[in-house]
């Protein structure tokens, strides 16, 4: 595994886990799932074991490199890759491919998302392998899917052909289509039809296939980061940044190369995108709430979500299917079925405190 490099995409904002994460400290530089270490730092010492940690690469905001630096100490400077913007994940990769360019030309990149759970952890390695063992062999991009297990409308599907890519590997398929995020409908469509992974974002692939992908469907990124080297000054990355196209890779790559086969991953899975989410991986009381963190005394309290700092304690009466998150100054008590007027709640007490403050 010496020319294994994996880039870890860790520039998100987290919102969906107001007022836990926020921007100043989001989602993937806290321990979201209890387990005493961030989302970021569980991934890297996942691909520690993967690759030689000199060859983990973590592209992030540049407001957030000094926080890697604090949770993953003794990373070099061109671990930790500050994006003067936010562009999606193709510009991230690109950036972070170029790098890995300049110091080995025959590399295998696995890409992940920073902020993904992973239960069975020696599944995930073995699959891992097998993945980068195949691209080696094969000028393919292989992505990683998850069985869906309900009609999740806030995950991407892939179609795979039913016949295995390989005699040899089962679990390897021909990917047919992507679909982003589709309605409840379609979701339970795609989940009777048996034909769809959740799309679990994880993509490997050898060095000179990414380019190529690249030069033909996102040429104008291929030609302005293929260019950028660790010693690209800040205003030519801010006006690269500035110039490009906000694109994920997914809808910029995946969805119109002919060379994409989806492996199906044997370890458990969630993106951990939403409170929904969490409570869904997350061990129940015989209540069923899922008490993430905090000292917790709940009474006739059932089916809720708590994670509250670990300072605190709190008391709960009469609560059922609640979510009850709280940061060191503000909480939130909010039905777990309204889930989505949480961005305006945020967006209303962010008001509140500018209006406050002039």
């Amino acid at each position: 595994m010496s020319h294994t490099w994996c880039i870890i995409m860790a520039g998100g904002l987290g919102s969906r886990f107001w007022p836990v994460s926020v921007v100043d400290c989001p989602k993937q530089f806290i321990d979201v799932i209890g387990v005493g270490r961030s989302m970021l730092q569980l991934t890297f010492e996942r691909f520690a074991k993967l690759c030689p940690r000199e060859h983990i690469i973590v592209v992030t905001g540049e407001q957030y490199v000094e926080r890697v630096h604090e949770q993953v100490p003794g990373l070099l400077p061109y671990q930790v890759l500050g994006e003067p913007l936010r562009r999606n994940t193709a510009p991230c990769i690109a950036y972070a491919a170029s790098v890995i360019a300049g110091q080995d030309p025959e590399a295998t990149i696995i890409v992940s998302p920073s902020d993904h759970a992973i239960f069975r952890q020696e599944n995930f390695i073995n699959d891992m392998r097998q993945a980068v063992d195949t691209v080696q062999r094969h000028e393919w991009i292989i992505t990683l899917g998850a069985q869906p297990v309900r009609p999740d409308t806030s995950y991407g599907y892939i179609q795979f052909r039913e016949q295995p890519s390989l005699p040899e590997v089962h679990n390897l398929h021909k990917v047919v289509t992507f679909t982003e995020k589709p309605p409840v409908e379609m979701a339970r469509q795609f989940i009777a039809s048996g034909e769809f992974f959740w799309n679990a974002g994880i993509l490997v692939w050898r060095l000179p296939v990414l380019r190529k992908a690249y030069e033909s469907y996102l040429p104008a990124i291929a030609d302005s980061f293929f260019n950028l080297t660790l010693t690209t000054n800040h205003s030519t990355l801010e006006q690269v940044y500035s110039q490009c196209e906000a694109i994920s890779v997914d809808h910029g790559i995946m969805e119109k190369a002919s060379n994409v086969h989806v492996l199906a991953a044997s370890f458990g899975w969630s993106d951990v995108e939403t409170w929904e989410s969490l409570y869904d991986v997350f061990r129940h009381d015989n209540a069923g709430n899922a008490v993430v963190n905090g000292d917790v005394f709940a009474y006739d309290t059932r089916n809720c979500v708590i994670v509250v700092p670990g300072s605190k304690t709190v008391v709960l009466e009469g609560l059922d299917g609640y979510i009850v998150a709280a940061s060191d100054d503000t909480m939130l008590v909010c039905r777990r079925k309204n889930e989505d007027k949480i961005f305006k709640f945020a967006n209303d007490v962010e008001l509140k405190k500018l209006i406050d403050n002039k």
